[in-house]
């Protein structure tokens, strides 16, 4: 990790750290570096825990929309530590897999489909189509679709924080076969040809 171990807390840390700690069984990873800002930390965490634990959408679409974000910014912290959980609510490992090798999976489920095409037209077109956001209003209502935007705006800030950190991956497999972290290409190597 790019940032070194915190040794001391003030107690205003300490205060965040204990209230993470008692909803989600300890501090780490991500907190760890949202620690250095404690009002953030604070704010993150409860947005965090709406999207993850409170949110209208159901347990399996919430883990693939974190899996969708994690995959588009190449998180491969937040992939390690809620694959298992995707599969364990009900996605299919097949098209968790696909989703790594930037495939287009075949979901069984409409409301995953839905997720799936909403999720990977705002983050990569930052616009969606009006069929697009017409089936993601049908399969999930309104609450749901504005759970869905704000789910991934909150993944994807996790997930920035995670890779500009670079907070420590957690013992497993790279499940991204194209990603091994930041290397700056050479300045020639980037430039267009003339």
């Amino acid at each position: 990790m790019r940032l070194p171990a915190l040794t001391a807390m003030s107690p205003r840390q300490q205060e965040i750290s204990d209230r993470i700690t008692s909803r989600r069984g300890g501090t780490r990873g991500p907190f760890l570096v949202w620690l250095r800002s404690p009002e953030l930390c604070e704010k993150v965490e409860a947005l965090g825990a709406y999207c993850r634990f409170e949110s209208s959408l159901d347990l399996r679409l919430r883990e693939l929309s974190l899996l969708i974000a994690a995959r588009h910014w190449d998180a491969q912290y937040s992939w390690n530590a809620h694959i298992g959980k995707a599969v364990e609510a009900g996605v299919s490992r097949q098209s968790l897999q696909a989703l790594a090798e930037h495939k287009d999976p075949d979901f069984g489920r409409r409301d995953e489909r839905a997720v799936y095409q909403f999720s990977t037209e705002i983050l990569g077109e930052h616009f969606v189509s009006d069929d697009t956001f017409a089936t993601a209003l049908d399969e999930l209502g309104e609450e749901g679709v504005v759970d869905l935007i704000g789910s991934l705006g909150n993944f994807s800030m996790l997930a920035m924080l995670l890779n500009a950190c670079q907070v420590d991956l957690q013992p497993a497999e790279p499940p991204f076969p194209d990603v091994r972290g930041y290397a700056r290409r050479p300045v020639e190597d980037a430039l267009p040809e003339t």
